[in-house]
């Protein structure tokens, strides 16, 4: 890498050129405490870009300055023939020997470097080089999370999305991700959760060949989200049940009339009818709950009655 030592002006520095930017550090409180001490120990890097320069490494350096109202900067100048690819490998490079990358950082490394190597293999080997994911799987899953609208980029920092979720929203037209993502940080939902209410949206979608975000619109979750009356768990789970109904109604219908039927049966008390899961069996079950013999006397009286009510014939 060839360079040259040069004061260079601030408003010389390209500060809307974001080609080699890979951190996602946005508070830079420390740095700027630090510069203003004991000053610019470590100059950035950047090379020539007709009479403007754009920054290879030290974003936060440079706004740092920028808040502290510097002039000029000592910089380190990269040679103007440096390729586009040595341009990307010296900024990963400087990321990754500085701390581990986030998952936002790793993708935007990785996505940097697919734009010079076409194949996964070359891609996978370049990445290994450099400190990177190397399984070529992971890195396909991992690469266009980067593209993600910022503020599902911010709920993936905060821990609230899991990378196969992110994965999962990234493959979603961007208002859809949005919505979902920002569904998941209210409610701080489980993976299996995150999981289950984007399968079963994704499946409604399709049965009522709609997109997924008609389908999105027509569960009002703005108005659920802002019910006041109910708490998280409660609101998740009207959620998951509306989900359902929809996807499938059938089964809901099933349900339905089963409950109908179970209280024109009037079973009383201790006495529970329990259906095959899903309706999908004809297999169905009595529990009987008593506490002395009289109370077991009087459950096998009214199962006497309730196995000659025609009602209990409809429902088998």
């Amino acid at each position: 890498m060839n360079f040259k030592i040069k004061t260079v002006p601030v408003s010389c520095i390209d500060s809307e050129d974001n080609t080699y930017r890979i951190t996602t550090k946005t508070k830079i409180d420390d740095l700027i405490n630090s510069i203003n001490k004991v000053g610019l120990i470590n100059p950035p890097l950047l090379i020539a870009k007709g009479s403007a320069f754009i920054v290879i490494c030290g974003f936060c350096r440079i706004e740092a300055c920028r808040y502290l109202g510097c002039a000029a900067l000592e910089a380190k100048i990269l040679d103007s023939d440096t390729s586009r690819l040595q341009c990307a490998k010296i900024a990963i490079t400087d990321n990754t020997m500085q701390r581990p990358l986030n998952l936002i950082e790793k993708s935007k490394a990785l996505s940097m470097l697919s734009i010079f190597y076409k194949d996964s293999i070359s891609l996978s080997k370049a990445a290994s080089e450099l400190g990177l994911p190397e399984n070529p799987d992971l890195i396909k899953k991992i690469k266009n999370i980067c593209c993600l609208p910022l503020s599902v980029q911010d709920h993936i920092l905060s821990n609230t999305i899991p990378l196969s979720i992110a994965v999962e929203l990234g493959m979603l037209e961007q208002a859809a991700a949005v919505l979902l993502a920002n569904l998941f940080h209210e409610f701080k939902l489980s993976l299996n959760k995150q999981k289950e209410i984007i399968t079963l949206i994704k499946e409604i979608a399709f049965l009522e060949n709609i997109s997924i975000m008609e389908a999105l619109r027509k569960c009002d979750f703005p108005d659920i989200l802002n019910r006041e009356d109910i708490d998280r768990t409660q609101k998740t789970q009207i959620i998951r049940t509306y989900l359902k109904q929809r996807r499938f109604p059938e089964i809901t219908r099933a349900k339905r009339e089963f409950e109908n039927n179970v209280s024109a049966l009037k079973l009383g008390s201790g006495i529970k009818l329990i259906q095959p899961a899903d309706f999908e069996g004809q297999t169905y079950m009595l529990n009987l709950r008593f506490n002395t013999i009289k109370e077991l006397q009087e459950r096998a009286v009214k199962l006497n009655s309730i196995v000659k009510n025609p009602i209990l014939e409809k429902i088998l």
